[in-house]
């Protein structure tokens, strides 16, 4: 994956707001986008599911994965790939930390 060069950044929250295990969903530029701190690494990705479009929000996240609410499809919160079913993977969004500022860009990474 590449950042897309393009992405303006936004604020969202601070990361000492978002706790190790946490989660919480933002509307970035026109996108719906959920950041999670994963063991004290924070990621960005698209907030709707992408089997049937529901929010993630709604779902859990626990032990490093994120579980759909809908059908409990589950992702690695660290990477985005698919758990269960391995098939499927959750868009990424660029983020990056700045003076305890959690910034993400709004649009989504590119795949390669």
């Amino acid at each position: 994956m590449s950042e897309v060069s393009s992405a303006n950044f936004v604020e969202v929250c601070l990361a000492d707001d978002l706790w190790m295990g946490e989660m919480q969903a933002f509307d970035v530029g026109k996108h719906k986008v959920i950041v999670i701190n994963a063991e004290g690494q924070f990621h960005a990705y698209d907030g709707m599911c992408p089997h049937q479009s529901v929010q993630l929000i709604e779902g859990s996240f626990d032990d490093g994965v994120l579980m759909c609410r809908a059908h409990q499809w589950t992702f690695d919160a660290c990477t985005g790939k698919g758990v269960n079913p391995s098939s499927h993977c959750l868009t990424r969004f660029p983020l990056r930390i700045d003076h305890g500022r959690v910034l993400v860009g709004d649009q989504p990474l590119e795949t390669t």
